[in-house]
């Protein structure tokens, strides 16, 4: 823009204190601007002169400007940062199936943390530039599976949320779940309600502040709402009134330093040799020690220690308990390969 507002300028000037043609116009100023010196088409006059000597001044100006911003982006780490966000967006485009996480405040962060220890692949959506840098240089090599930026870089799309196009860059369409973590619990119902509408078969887990905003998210298309607050409160309480249930709680929600695992099966990913088995035949505590503690059957109904001769049908999802070893020699014996 400054190199044409100074072109502009100068043909300007030529034109209307020395008469040139247009075409001489523009040629005096592009050797002005250029320095390169070929001479006068005829002598100066004392204005064109002194238009001149203020003209190659002011070029002046505009080059070292110029020049500052080129070594602003070249030692300041511009350019890297320009590259890296067309780098991520081309990766991010690539992406299916992933999830998607609206603000990385502190609910945002734990739910980012949670699924990538799960191997889940995350775009974090955000609109602080600065509180993405600072979590990142505090990550140690982290990778996606070899498909990520290394050195713990976190895929994010930097914008507002409740805006359609943010959300099509972060994938919504090709995504396969959607948690909104954003402060404002109408931001949230904002979100909730763009994301349904972009992708019908979204699954969409959003946070409330306000009881009287939970009807709000699950009609703008919300399938889960959670209400930290109100579970911390509930969580202290129940400390107080049965602690060892709460122990128990933690152990499996990862909040104590001996961790146990929930982890979920469907029927299909069963093994196929496995499957018209029953529970008692599975023998899954015998040959791994983790334990089936309940089964969602495909119409919808849960059971609590399903009973040892149920036969897991097609839809059926196993719900397993155990440590982390245990889980981790389940999936070897039992999942489809």
């Amino acid at each position: 823009m400054l190199t044409g507002l100074s072109l502009i300028f100068g043909m300007a000037g030529f034109m209307g204190i020395e008469h040139y043609h247009p075409i001489d116009a523009f040629y005096m100023t592009v050797t002005t601007i250029a320095t390169v010196g070929f001479g006068e088409i005829h002598p100066f006059s004392l204005a064109g002169r002194l238009f001149v000597s203020f003209y190659i001044l002011y070029n002046l100006v505009v080059v070292a400007y110029l020049v500052s911003v080129m070594s602003s982006f070249i030692f300041d780490g511009e350019l890297r940062k320009i590259y890296k966000m067309i780098r991520t967006d081309h990766e991010i485009k690539r992406f299916s199936g992933h999830v998607i996480v609206c603000g990385f405040g502190r609910n945002g962060r734990r739910a980012y943390q949670e699924l990538r220890a799960n191997g889940v692949r995350v775009v974090v959506i955000e609109m602080n530039q600065e509180l993405m840098k600072r979590h990142s240089e505090g990550q140690t090599g982290e990778d996606y599976d070899g498909d990520g930026v290394a050195g713990g870089s976190i895929f994010t799309v930097f914008g507002d949320a409740t805006a359609d196009i943010v959300l099509q860059q972060a994938g919504v369409e090709r995504a396969s779940s959607l948690i909104t973590t954003l402060p404002k619990d109408a931001d949230n119902v904002f979100v909730a309600l763009s994301a349904r509408a972009l992708n019908p078969r979204l699954r969409i887990i959003a946070r409330a502040s306000l009881k009287t905003s939970e009807s709000k998210l699950l009609s703008a298309g919300a399938d889960s709402v959670v209400m930290p607050d109100e579970i911390g409160g509930s969580h202290m309480a129940n400390l107080v009134v049965r602690p060892e249930v709460i122990r128990f709680l933690d152990l499996i929600s990862g909040l104590s330093a001996d961790k146990l695992r929930l982890e979920e099966m469907t029927f299909e990913q069963l093994r196929r040799d496995l499957r018209g088995r029953s529970i008692r035949e599975l023998d899954v505590r015998s040959v791994t020690g983790a334990t089936i503690i309940g089964l969602r059957q495909a119409a919808g109904s849960l059971l609590v220690s399903p009973p040892v001769d149920y036969v897991p049908a097609p839809g059926d999802v196993l719900l397993l308990l155990g440590s982390e070893e245990q889980i981790e020699t389940f999936e070897v014996r039992f999942r489809q390969l």
